[in-house]
C-alpha cells in the first residue's frame, strides 16, 4: 500500500477538493489573521521562517499550497487569480474564518492578493506586498517576452520532472529561501515535485490575465499597503518604481528596501524580520481591527 508524503500543517476541503494548509500562532489571538500567499513556483513551506517570527508576536497566520501545487489538490482550469482567490475565499470559509484579514504576497502571490483586495467581500485590513509582482510589470520594455519565456521554462521544466530531472536539481535550487529544518527538507522535496511543476506551469501561463485582472481598478487609498522589497532601494531602477508604487498610492503606505537581500532569501532567517515590519505597520493603523470599508468588487 502506497502511503501519503509526510507534510507539515493538515488538508482542508473546500468542496471535493483539499488544499494544504499551515497554520501558526496562538489560537486564542485577538486581531486580523494574516494570510501568506507564496509566489510561482513556491508552495507554504516558504513562509515557515516568517509564520514562526509572526507566532512569536503573539499573530495568527495561515500559509496554504495553491491548487496543483505541493500537497494540494488541481483544481479546474484555467489559475488564473480569480480561479485561486475562488479558492481562498472557500478555504476561509471551511476554516471558519470571516475575517479580517491581513494578505501577504510575495513574488506573483502579490498580484493574487491585489485582486483578492479588489473583488472579495472578505474584510481585508491591510496588504503586504513582498518583492513583489504587480500589474505594471507587464508595462515595462521586455515585460511580456520575460513572462512567456518564464511559462515556457515551467513547461520544460513539468515535463523534465516526469522523469526525475528536478531531483538532482533541488539539492542546488530546491531551498533558495534558507529555510531551516523540516520546512527546507519540505521546500526540497516539492522543488522536486512534476505535479507541481505543472501546476505552477498552468499559473504562470495565466499571469497575464490575472494581471489584468489585478490592474483593472486601484486599491482603495484608505487601504494600508506595506511594501517590502529585497535590494537596496537604488537597485532595479523601473521595476522598483512599480513595485512601490501601491504603498506610494495608499494613505497608510510604508515601503523598506531590504539592502542585502534577493528575491528569495528576503524571506528567510536572515531578512524576514523586514516582512514582520510591514505586517506590524498595517495592523497599527487605524480601522485594522474590522478592515477598511468594504471595496466594490471590480467583477
Amino acid at each position: 500500500m502506497s502511503r501519503s508524503p509526510v507534510f507539515r500543517g493538515e488538508r482542508v476541503d473546500i468542496g471535493g477538493r483539499r488544499l494544504r494548509v499551515v497554520r501558526a500562532g496562538p489560537a486564542a489571538a485577538q486581531g486580523p489573521l494574516v494570510v501568506c500567499e507564496h509566489g510561482a513556483f513556491g508552495c507554504a513551506a516558504d513562509w515557515a521562517v516568517v509564520q514562526e517570527k509572526l507566532a512569536a508576536k503573539g499573530l495568527r497566520s495561515l500559509a496554504y499550497d495553491r491548487a496543483g501545487l505541493g500537497h494540494s489538490d488541481p483544481g479546474p482550469e484555467p489559475r488564473d487569480g480569480r480561479a485561486i482567490n475562488d479558492d481562498l475565499e472557500a478555504l476561509l470559509r471551511a476554516l471558519g474564518e470571516p475575517g479580517p484579514i491581513v494578505l501577504c504576497g510575495h513574488s506573483m502571490g502579490g498580484l493574487m492578493v491585489r485582486l483578492f483586495a479588489l473583488e472579495r467581500t472578505v474584510p481585508v485590513a491591510g496588504l503586504v506586498l513582498v518583492d513583489a509582482i504587480t500589474p505594471d510589470v507587464l508595462k515595462l520594455p521586455g515585460g511580456p517576452p520575460v513572462v512567456r519565456g518564464f511559462g515556457r521554462l515551467l513547461q520544460a521544466v513539468s515535463h523534465g520532472a516526469r522523469f526525475g530531472l528536478m531531483v538532482p536539481v533541488s539539492f542546488v535550487s530546491g531551498n533558495l529561501i534558507g529555510l531551516p529544518g523540516e520546512a527546507g527538507a519540505e521546500k526540497r522535496r516539492i522543488h522536486a515535485s512534476a505535479p507541481h511543476a505543472h501546476g505552477a506551469a498552468a499559473e504562470v501561463m495565466a499571469w497575464p490575465a490575472t494581471s489584468a485582472l489585478a490592474g483593472a481598478a486601484e486599491l482603495p487609498a484608505d487601504l494600508p499597503v506595506a511594501v517590502v522589497t529585497a535590494g537596496a532601494a537604488q537597485a532595479r531602477g523601473a521595476i522598483r518604481e512599480v513595485q512601490q508604487a501601491p504603498a506610494r498610492h495608499s494613505q497608510h503606505g510604508y515601503v523598506e528596501h531590504v539592502a542585502g537581500s534577493n528575491h528569495a532569501n528576503l524571506l528567510g532567517p536572515r531578512y524576514a524580520d523586514a516582512i514582520v515590519r510591514g505586517v506590524t505597520h498595517v495592523l497599527a493603523q487605524p480601522g485594522c481591527e474590522t478592515g477598511p470599508a468594504a471595496v466594490t468588487p471590480a467583477r
